[in-house]
């Protein structure tokens, strides 16, 4: 279905619907229909980061269990979150932190702007990989037709 990162590009599984299953079963009893009901919202993701998961598996753990699972399930999940950080927004050569300090138009400005994922820059790392693959291929091809 898909690849999960947990840590670093290099760190990719398979995604293993069984295995998630479980995991949220600990914490309350989630319908399989509405589970993957969820995970559709997912599906345009060829890889995607575990701490989306988790989002949803807090989510619908808070639906059909309680908030003090859903907050234990995130507590025992919270590892694939990495440590905080402050996003920055570059304006007119300025690195500004928060939007409550900008005009209307700024403002109207950074909504409408296209807004990449950090999951591309992984599906970019795969599909590299192919792209090169595929190259050394044609190469190979190549070269043993000139021989």
């Amino acid at each position: 279905m898909k690849n999960i990162v947990y840590f670093s590009p290099n760190d990719v599984e398979k995604f293993d619907f069984t295995r998630y299953k479980n995991s949220l079963a600990k914490y309350a009893a989630v319908p399989e229909a509405e589970l993957k009901s969820a995970l559709e919202k997912l599906d345009s993701y060829e890889t995607m980061h575990v701490s989306l998961l988790v989002k949803t598996g807090v989510q619908l753990i808070e639906q059909f269990g309680s908030e003090e699972s859903a907050k234990k399930y995130y507590d025992d999940h919270k590892i694939y979150f990495g440590e905080k950080f402050e996003r920055l927004r570059r304006i007119t050569g300025y690195l500004v932190g928060t939007l409550d300090r900008w005009n209307d138009g700024k403002k109207a400005e950074e909504k409408e702007r296209v807004k990449h994922s950090v999951n591309s820059c992984v599906d970019d790392l795969v599909r590299a990989a192919k792209i090169q693959d595929q190259m050394l291929a044609l190469n190979a091809a190549y070269a043993g037709k000139t021989e």
